[in-house]
Parts: structure tokens; C-alpha cells; sequence
């Protein structure tokens, strides 16, 4: 199975990230991705044998952060991925310490062999976007972070289906380690 850390949108998040997409002119086989499906990922995971999702879960679950919130004020067109996405500039240092812990965390696990690149918080609006679409300006919109989720990802459709496996909340006060 196919899994990765994410933050996930509650309702009122979710109906931002999609006043962002409708600014968003595409053309050819582009498409939108679908509301459920929005997300921003901490940490990408991939391929891992069912014996090994208690080892995510607890890994999640040992982890401990500060809620936040995080500012999205930017659309790009990433031409390598044929995507466009909502970017957000500036990276609260708890999601920093976040990501940076669950990369430790998978390293040691042995769950990925490198650490990812640097994280860049991101929702991706559109996908299949084989030519620059010409971006307006983005309407900024706030995402209040209070928990990070464990989701499986099934790519054997015609489109992607996320599912959330496991949730554990970002906490109010500094966390102790």
C-alpha cells in the first residue's frame, strides 16, 4: 500500500483551497483534483507492506507538535509535475520540526532511504497541466493546522483515492521531548 503524512482540511479549509482552484483557467487535459482529495503532505512514505502500517501509526502517534496556522498566498505551475498548486512562502518552524521529526523517524525505521527535500507546503489545485496556465493573483487564505493524518493513497483508478488511515492532533502548548 501506498502512504504518506499529510496535513488534512477540515470543511472550512477545504472550501478555501477550492475558491483558490475556481481562480485557476485550465485548458487541454488538465483537471481539477477533487475536493476530497486536498491535502498538503509532510512526509511522502510510498510503498510499504501491510505488516509495516503499525510502525507508521506509531511513529505518528510519538510524534508531538505545536498547532498552527499556515498562510497560502501563492499559485505556481510546477512543470515538472505538470501541476498547479497553492503555495504557502512561509513555513511555521512546528510543521518545520514536524516534518523534520517524522523524516528522522522513517530513516531510522528504515521506511524511506533518504530524507526528502526541504519541505515546501503546498495543495495541489490541478493536475495534467501540460502548458504554463497564466496565474492571477491568489486571494490568501489560512489554514489552521490542529492535526497531521497517515493517508493511503490508491492510484489504480482513474483518479487518485485518499484515505485517511489514522489522525493524531497537533497540541496546543509546546510539546515536551
Amino acid at each position: 500500500m501506498r502512504l504518506f503524512f499529510a496535513l488534512w482540511p477540515d470543511s472550512d479549509t477545504n472550501q478555501r483551497i477550492a475558491d483558490a482552484a475556481a481562480g485557476v483557467a485550465l485548458a487541454g487535459d488538465a483537471r481539477f483534483v477533487p475536493r476530497e482529495n486536498y491535502h498538503s503532505t509532510l512526509a511522502f512514505v510510498g510503498d510499504v507492506a501491510e505488516s509495516e502500517l503499525g510502525v507508521l501509526q506509531r511513529i505518528g502517534a510519538v510524534r508531538q507538535a505545536r498547532d498552527c496556522a499556515i498562510a497560502f498566498n501563492q499559485l505556481e505551475y510546477w512543470s515538472e509535475s505538470r501541476v498547479v498548486v497553492a503555495v504557502a512562502r512561509d513555513i511555521p518552524p512546528e510543521l518545520e520540526a514536524l516534518w523534520a521529526g517524522l523524516q528522522r523517524d522513517l530513516l531510522a525505521e528504515g521506511l524511506i532511504e533518504t530524507p526528502s527535500a526541504p519541505l515546501r507546503l503546498h495543495v495541489t489545485l490541478a493536475r495534467k497541466v501540460v502548458q504554463a496556465p497564466v496565474l492571477k493573483a491568489m486571494s490568501r487564505f489560512t489554514w489552521s493546522a490542529r492535526s497531521f493524518s497517515l493517508v493511503r493513497s490508491d492510484t489504480r483508478g482513474a483518479q487518485s483515492v485518499y484515505t485517511v488511515v489514522d489522525t493524531w492532533p497537533l497540541l496546543y502548548e509546546t510539546p515536551h521531548e
